[in-house]
């Protein structure tokens, strides 16, 4: 007698009523069936002589859903060799948010076990049912688990998505938790409870209270509407594909690599101004400038070279491979172990690259403002313990080079000792904390809004500043001062 292997059975979204035909012959005439789990409402339609066997032991008794499956899958592969084979059912269609099945399709293949595929309603069908929608042309469908392992949705927010197995209060608690790292409090959502079954609901409620529903059970997904159009790096990446296309605009057709360099240095530089003055509405605006910016490169390489998904995949792997205390087992302690640790990792990947040995200063780009690239400098020497041990060599350093200067025999000498109590000044900086080129910055500010007052204020006496005394001058300048 040929042995009839492996049955992969679906039993639907809910109801018995939409079992298959196929799927009611075939446990009709049954004598045993095998059940990821009893927790189906299917089951209470099953014949009387059926018996009918489940794992829901194991989900008890092992630590994780991977460890539980894994148990089920060599269970049905051992149960599949037996002369009678083995018929083992699965909520909803056997392909559709199922770890169980896929992986016993392709085991037994592998093994030569003779399998079947018994198709089955999945749970997607009545659900869009509920919700009275078609889900083309694009409805992302989640694993809720995806979203509590994570740390941000891993879909675009101008598209619908549908999250699926929330099946308890606190499932519903992590996805709310991972969704509001984009999503507003108050954007709207729909719970889909028992979809397939004649007690389904639909609850329309604001994202922060979705783990508040009583409902929520077994049978509960979640449908969570767009935040809008033009929301998504993929729709940016849309318009500046069409900005670039036949059909687009003369001026975005024309541009290289080369003459968008100038509109790179622009844009960041507006973008430092905005985070220095600490302006949340213009650095909304810089960070979208900027973003062009970039996305319109990415666009243009990608027409000859290189993809934005070779991009993002490289600084992705980057980020990984250089976070072992994040994404790994290490252990680190404090800010200064992971910069060594970093620095360390890098040069295992020139030496892996091929690349020739670098100092620890030569991955400072020689493009950087000179305050910058100086308290770089100084930063990467510290990580290897060339630094000063305690900041008063650092002020009598600062003095140090006061001194020189004044003492300096010519010109060329004066502008050698200004450069080096420049730096000493950086490290300064660095010693408290302080970022240099951005703390010069606002001094320019000031400088520039106390001038303009002192200007205003001549202005208002009809004096002109170039013949006003120094006593005077001084004075316009302490009231401005006092208006900071």
């Amino acid at each position: 007698m040929k042995n009839p292997g492996i049955t992969l059975l679906g039993l639907g979204p809910g109801s018995p009523d939409l079992l298959t035909r196929e799927a009611w012959q075939i446990i009709e005439s049954a004598s045993e069936i095998y059940l990821r789990t009893r927790q189906h409402p299917t089951v209470d339609g099953f014949p009387d002589h059926l018996v009918v066997h489940t794992f829901d032991q194991l989900y008890e008794q092992s630590e994780s859903f991977e460890a539980v499956y894994a148990q089920i899958v060599d269970e049905i592969i051992a149960l599949g060799r037996r002369a009678e084979g083995v018929i083992y059912a699965v909520p909803g269609h056997p392909f559709v948010a199922e770890s169980t099945a896929p992986e016993i399709f392709h085991r037994a293949k592998e093994e030569g076990i003779p399998l079947y595929v018994v198709e089955g309603l999945s749970f997607l069908e009545p659900t869009f049912t509920s919700l009275g929608i078609d889900p083309l042309p694009l409805t992302c469908v989640v694993d809720a688990l995806a979203l509590v392992n994570g740390h941000h949705p891993p879909f675009p927010p101008d598209a619908p998505a549908l999250i699926a197995q929330i099946y308890d209060q606190h499932i519903a608690s992590e996805v709310k938790l991972s969704l509001l790292n984009l999503y507003p409090n108050e954007h709207s959502v729909r719970l889909v409870h028992g979809a397939g079954t004649s007690d389904a609901l639909v609850e329309d409620l604001p994202l922060y209270e979705m783990d508040r529903s009583p409902h929520i059970g077994l049978l509960t997904t979640l449908y969570l509407h767009p935040i809008g159009p033009h929301t998504s790096f993929e729709s940016l990446q849309e318009i500046t594909a069409h900005l670039r296309a036949p059909e687009g605009c003369p001026w975005d057709q024309k541009q290289t690599p080369q003459t968008m360099r100038p509109h790179l240095m622009e844009e960041a530089y507006e973008l430092l101004a905005a985070i220095d003055v600490e302006d949340a509405s213009k650095m909304q605006e810089e960070f979208g400038d900027l973003l062009l910016v970039l996305t319109m490169l990415m666009q243009i390489t990608s027409e000859t070279g290189f993809s934005s998904a070779d991009v993002i995949r490289d600084i992705s792997v980057k980020l990984i491979h250089r976070h072992p205390h994040v994404f790994g087992d290490l252990q680190v302690d404090g800010e200064e172990a992971v910069l060594k640790n970093w620095e360390q990792l890098k040069a295992v990947e020139r030496k892996a690259n091929g690349e020739l040995e670098k100092g620890l200063l030569d991955g400072v780009s020689i493009v950087l403002p000179a305050l910058n690239q100086a308290q770089e400098y100084q930063g990467r020497a510290a990580r290897v313990g060339f630094d000063w041990p305690e900041i008063q060599g650092v002020i009598d350093k600062v003095c140090e080079e006061v001194e020189e200067i004044r003492t300096a025999p010519d010109d060329e000498a004066r502008a050698a000792e200004m450069g080096d109590l420049l730096f000493s000044v950086v490290n300064l900086a660095r010693w408290l904390n302080i970022d240099a080129e951005s703390a010069l910055r606002q001094a320019n500010d000031r400088f520039r809004e106390r001038f303009t007052q002192c200007e205003a204020a001549a202005r208002k006496q009809e004096r002109d500043l170039g013949a006003m005394s120094p006593e005077e001058l001084d004075a316009l300048w302490e009231m401005a001062k006092k208006t900071d």
